[in-house]
């Protein structure tokens, strides 16, 4: 028998465990921007407040969705990168 008749043991996540994380990770990311939502809010009132999180919280609503249709890569970059612009506009935006 050659290796390519053997099956090769499979390393990492199975794709339903994938998916399974980034639902999770992308619904804890949720909260979590709901909760600084609230907090920014209770401290000072602005528009990009909302702005700016109010859309972290609809990429994190994508990429939940993007997740139960198998598309995790794109998920995580567009969690990844979108989270990193939600912060980086925090600090540089919002007064």
């Amino acid at each position: 028998m050659s290796l390519s008749d053997q099956e090769k043991p499979r390393t990492g996540l199975s794709p339903r465990q994938a998916r399974r994380l980034r639902i999770a990770a992308a619904s804890v990311l949720l909260v979590a921007m709901a909760v600084v939502l609230v907090l920014r809010l209770a401290s000072r009132t602005s528009v990009l407040v909302v702005g700016v999180y109010g859309l972290a919280m609809i990429l994190c609503g994508v990429v939940i969705e993007l997740s139960r249709n198998g598309r995790t890569r794109l998920g995580t970059w567009l969690l990844g990168t979108g989270l990193l612009a939600a912060l980086a506009a925090d600090w540089l935006l919002l007064p």
